[in-house]
């Protein structure tokens, strides 16, 4: 099933790559504006949309007509000057996707007062159907932000929970003395090179530092972020399950490991070392036992896999060097004889595969949701994550995230807060306007 998804997936990722990133903006466009913040831009698309290009520059240009005005002309206003329309078709045709497009704008206002000033009297109310409503409801910039933010928090607790497992299966590993290293087809036929895993850890951090470029670079970094810290923190849970269940004795004879600690201050006390050392020996921070699997090839697999994922397709130098990193990582670590060659092994095919399974199922995450409700329950923080956004196969689309040099100097010199008090006032101009409107309506319709 997993193959047979992971070619699918594949076939159609060349089509779907050129439609995507407008699909993917769209949505958020359409889910989130309101007619009343349209400037003359939206109302040139919206009229061309419904089939009146013809005065485009008629209503939008010449006459700067917006959302606000648009939803207040009248089929008299379409008659009479300025405007001054003289196809009787056309004026019925456009009054009526007027009053349309106003009542539709009605009935969002309501759902979305409903849905920001929902009050809940007692616990009952707050339903298991109503929560699952509110994640897979569409995404929100507030709503996105909270789902990275707990994915972030999800990775630092589990990496936390990591450090304190390796301390504990420290104490657990066997004596070298009395349990010498297993038989390994790999390690029994490479020599032991003392400055390997340094290295290692270095084209680690090189392939991060890759990676955090991207992230800021990329326009749909969130997504990006977000689905980093749910996989990195998943396999590292399961990393968790592995070293606990069964204590292999050391790879080398030349692994001192430290005595056995019974003091549980001492214990926390290493356990946060190593969580913020991140577990690499260039910060000093050594470990005996977490062998199964290996975590350092988890982490520069998944760089690897992200890096090229989330990269165009012709930046073939870069992937290619990725690739290389991530192959060169692995053969430094079995010949430091830091790891067995069954943890290497076993640690690049969880990766890679849960990578790759999870990405298979996030292209079709709305179709799959849609089809089995059941999803929620085998896949949670996938269907947590993944749900509301519509996301899939998210566009290499990238944009430069830092303020420029302009606003920077507008800032400093205090024109920026002018300038954003003149924006904050025109929508308050634009609320008072629609609130009046809307005060007008009510009027006439109780006096009809």
């Amino acid at each position: 099933l997993f193959i047979s998804m992971n070619l699918s997936v594949d076939e159609k990722a060349t089509a779907c790559e050129m439609s995507s990133s407008k699909i993917f903006s769209s949505k958020i466009a359409s889910e989130n504006d309101s007619v009343y913040s349209w400037d003359t831009n939206d109302v040139a698309k919206w009229l061309i949309e419904e089939g009146f290009a013809s005065y485009v520059d008629l209503i939008s240009k010449k006459h700067s007509i917006d959302g606000l005005a648009l939803i207040n002309l009248s089929e008299q206003d379409l008659r009479q000057p300025p405007l001054s329309l003289d196809v009787l078709g056309d004026i019925k045709r456009l009054s009526l996707a007027i009053a349309q497009l106003k009542e539709r704008e009605e009935n969002a206002y309501l759902r979305r007062s409903a849905k920001k000033f929902r009050v809940f009297h007692n616990i009952e109310e707050l339903s298991a159907e109503l929560l699952i409503a509110e994640v897979e409801s569409a995404d929100t910039p507030n709503k996105s932000l909270l789902k990275t933010f707990l994915a972030g928090l999800y990775f630092i607790v589990v990496v936390l929970v990591t450090s304190f497992v390796m301390v504990i299966v420290h104490d657990r590993v066997p004596d070298c003395k009395t349990y010498p290293p297993l038989p390994d087809i790999f390690l029994d036929n490479i020599p032991l090179i003392p400055w390997a895993f340094d290295v290692c850890e270095v084209l680690a951090v090189m392939l991060c530092l890759i990676w955090v470029v991207v992230i800021l670079l990329h326009r749909h970094r969130l997504v990006l972020m977000r689905r980093c810290f749910s996989l990195l923190g998943t396999v590292f849970m399961l990393r968790c399950v592995t070293m606990m269940i069964t204590s292999l004795s050391v790879p080398g004879q030349h692994l001192e490991c430290q005595a056995r600690v019974t003091d549980w201050n001492m214990k926390i006390s290493h356990a946060f070392k190593i969580w913020y050392g991140l577990g690499m020996s260039l910060l000093n921070v050594r470990t005996c036992g977490d062998y199964m699997f290996s975590g350092h090839t988890t982490v520069v697999t998944m760089l690897n896999h992200f890096i090229t994922e989330y990269t165009p397709d012709n930046w073939r130098l870069l992937h290619t060097m990725s690739w290389v990193a991530n192959l060169f990582a692995i053969f430094f670590i079995l010949a430091a004889h830091e790891h067995y060659s069954l943890d290497v092994f076993v640690a690049f095919y969880i990766s890679s595969r849960l990578f790759l399974y999870y990405h298979s199922l996030a292209y079709h995450a709305s179709a799959i949701s849609a089809a089995d409700s059941r999803t929620r329950i085998w896949f949670p923080l996938f269907w947590f994550f993944e749900s509301g956004g519509n996301v899939g196969r998210v566009p290499n689309e990238y944009e430069w995230p830092f303020p420029s040099a302009t606003v920077i100097r507008n800032f400093w010199n205090g024109s920026y807060f002018v300038q954003a008090s003149k924006i904050e006032l025109c929508k308050l101009r634009k609320i008072y306007a629609v609130h009046c409107t809307r005060a007008q309506q009510l009027l006439k319709r109780r006096k009809n």
